[in-house]
């Protein structure tokens, strides 16, 4: 049965980039849109839409902003437990706290546990699509598509593998990590809305056997996503060049066993020489911000306004869990804190761009999520502007539409979620 419904408010359409031109002049709003079937059909005026479909049901969110749901383009799903622990760096943060929790995933019934949390947490504060590196065991893959089907999302993920520098309960061999995510590219990439991606966790947790495996496997499945990390901390860097001295640099390393392309995802990437920033925006490769991450374990500043200028793809994502939250607001007001700190004050057209059309471009699924626009997916989160007695205080004073959308980025919560819709649809449960 055809179901039509026009939803009311500030609806925010990105019609460029933020990045490229005035903010301001990237977005165009309109009073209303209207949802056939999970896409959206068409967005203007009220009384327009009523005569495209004068049947429609009308769900009226006037004051409240309408934006593409957000996209969460690096995480940890299996660190949901971890998350906020004190007190480490990159390589203790694994070894006290990552890998302990990783082996437990072992268990189909802890992983399925742990994915209905997950994914709970994140869509109360109105995620919509997340990218997401799941342990070595296959069973935390089956429990992290199986959750994400069940509730209708456009997500991706990948087993995360490593053969060294782990315990070896989460260690497994260049010929099963290719034969493992082989078997789950052919069960899982294309169902539905689902994604695979293959995931080396980094450099220094792969061997160059299995690196070599795993690009052979990449260029086996070119339409895959590829994630891992790249130049977090200075002396992850330091170690990378101990473990692969006959290597240029970090990224040398990716690309010498075929790791480098448009469709990698490079999570933090904060710490580049000139030649790994000249090849990362010659190929294409998307480089993933991950604010609270960054200053929570303590990694250091990710310098956009210098990456914009290069011509990088940028994501955002919270890195759960060395990054603080899960919220994409929080991310957003972190990643303004950060910019500030490196001279790039960022405009808040150009944050939620970030967190959706920015994502989606960086994901390879701009043409399907991440802008309200005819034909798109109909992942849709709506923001009340005025959530807390705070933001209320500051929303009275707005100015404008964006100094009203300003206070909920920066100090918005799960409580600014008024309403979430995926493919149309109000959340389900899985």
């Amino acid at each position: 049965m055809t179901r039509h419904e026009i939803i009311t408010g500030h609806v925010l359409s990105f019609t460029e980039d933020p990045f490229g031109i005035a903010p301001a002049a990237s977005v165009t709003w309109h009073e209303a849109l209207l949802i056939r079937d999970g896409t959206i059909i068409a967005t203007g005026d009220l009384d327009t839409l009523r005569q495209q479909a004068p049947g429609a049901t009308l769900t009226r969110h006037d004051g409240c902003l309408i934006c593409p749901g957000f996209i969460d383009a690096h995480v940890h799903y299996p660190q949901t437990a971890i998350i906020a622990s004190w007190g480490a760096r990159l390589i203790d943060w694994l070894e006290r706290y990552t890998f302990p929790e990783e082996m437990r995933f072992a268990d189909p019934a802890h992983a399925a546990a742990a994915a209905d949390r997950y994914f709970d947490l994140t869509l109360a504060h109105g995620t919509t699509t997340v990218s997401s590196f799941c342990t070595s065991n296959t069973a935390s893959v089956e429990a992290f598509f199986t959750a994400a089907r069940a509730r209708g999302l456009r997500a991706a993920a990948g087993k995360t593998c490593m053969d060294r520098n782990a315990p070896p309960g989460l260690c497994d061999t260049a010929q099963s990590a290719y034969d493992d995510s082989a078997a789950l590219i052919a069960r899982w990439h294309g169902v539905d809305r689902l994604c695979y991606v293959i995931t080396p966790r980094f450099a220094p947790t792969s061997s160059a056997d299995q690196l070599a495996a795993l690009g052979a496997l990449w260029a086996n499945h070119p339409d895959c996503l590829m994630q891992t990390h790249l130049s977090e901390q200075i002396e992850e860097i330091a170690w990378v060049a101990e473990l692969f001295p006959k290597a240029r640099d970090y990224l040398d390393v990716y690309e010498t066993f075929g790791l480098l392309g448009d469709r990698a995802l490079f999570g933090h990437a904060i710490h580049l020489t000139a030649r790994e920033a000249s090849r990362l925006s010659e190929t294409g490769a998307a480089l993933i911000h991950c604010p609270t991450s960054n200053s929570f374990i303590g990694s250091g500043l990710f310098d956009i306004g210098r990456r914009l200028a290069e011509g990088q793809r940028i994501g955002l994502a919270t890195d759960t869990g060395g990054g603080s939250s899960f919220s994409m607001l929080r991310t957003m007001a972190a990643a303004y804190e950060i910019g500030q700190l490196t001279g790039t004050a960022l405009h808040p057209a150009q944050l939620l761009w970030l967190a959706t059309a920015g994502s989606a471009r960086a994901l390879h699924m701009g043409d399907r999520i991440g802008t309200i626009a005819p034909g798109m997916e109909a992942d849709l989160v709506v923001l009340d502007l005025a959530s807390t007695p705070a933001i209320a205080t500051r929303h009275a004073r707005a100015d404008d539409i964006w100094d009203a959308i300003f206070p909920t980025i920066m100090m918005g919560d799960d409580r600014a979620i008024r309403d979430l819709r995926i493919m149309g649809q109000p959340l389900r449960t899985g």
